[in-house]
């Protein structure tokens, strides 16, 4: 990423959040141009309307006329690579745990520090998944609650494992492909069967799958 290239939208209804979140986008060096949606509708007609796509949606969950989860579904079937983080006060695990489901690539609360939101909009664009600190205790504390009987997992191969291990521990496919001493088109094959074998939507569904399951042990 070289220069001013990462292009955001910023869907939020509260007008001074959404100007103050832009200013300080615009102070990152890697950000590019910043939009601005006032609800999913808005938001929508924005993407249909622009030529690229931008990189990162900004997405706020308490809209009116369209939230954003609602704007997130229609998100997911018109452009279902789109990297969307959702910016939200609510720090439920459930909550997460669903919006992770409906395939979200990352959520940051709104109280985060401007070096995280940074954080954040880098590691998805680098690595498809971002989660703050804390995470992996808080889906581990989730699935010991709903049950102790595990689902019958898929058979995944050593070589899927090892590349799973990484994708968790933020590698990118460049990275990985060096790691193991595999070309970069090998790794995103594993990755695709990954993601077929686990069900999961994205590369964010795939880590929580793997936290879920006890697949991976991050530290």
């Amino acid at each position: 990423m070289d220069g001013k290239n990462i292009e955001v939208v910023v869907a939020d209804d509260h007008k001074l959040f959404r100007k103050g979140i832009r200013s300080l986008l615009e102070e990152f060096p890697l950000i590019g141009k910043v939009y601005e949606a006032g609800n999913g509708m808005e938001l929508l007609e924005l993407l249909k309307q622009l030529v690229v796509l931008p990189e990162i949606i900004l997405l706020d969950i308490q809209m009116p006329v369209m939230n954003g989860i609602e704007a997130l579904k229609r998100i997911r079937k018109l452009y279902p690579l789109q990297k969307v983080i959702i910016l939200t006060m609510e720090d439920d695990e459930q909550f997460i745990m669903h919006m992770i489901s409906d395939g979200i690539n990352g959520y940051l609360l709104k109280d985060a520090e401007p070096d995280e939101l940074e954080e954040a909009i880098v590691k998805v664009v680098k690595n498809d998944f971002y989660f703050p600190a804390g995470l992996a205790q808080l889906v581990l504390k989730g699935a010991r609650k709903k049950n102790r009987i595990k689902p019958d997992l898929p058979e995944f191969s050593e070589r899927e494992m090892e590349v799973l291990d990484l994708i968790c521990r933020e590698f990118t496919a460049p990275e990985i492909a060096e790691k193991l001493e595999i070309s970069p088109r090998t790794v995103e094959g594993h990755r695709h069967k990954l993601l077929d074998k686990s069900g999961a939507k994205n590369i964010a569904g795939l880590v929580v799958f793997a936290l879920k399951n006890n697949l991976v042990y991050l530290k």
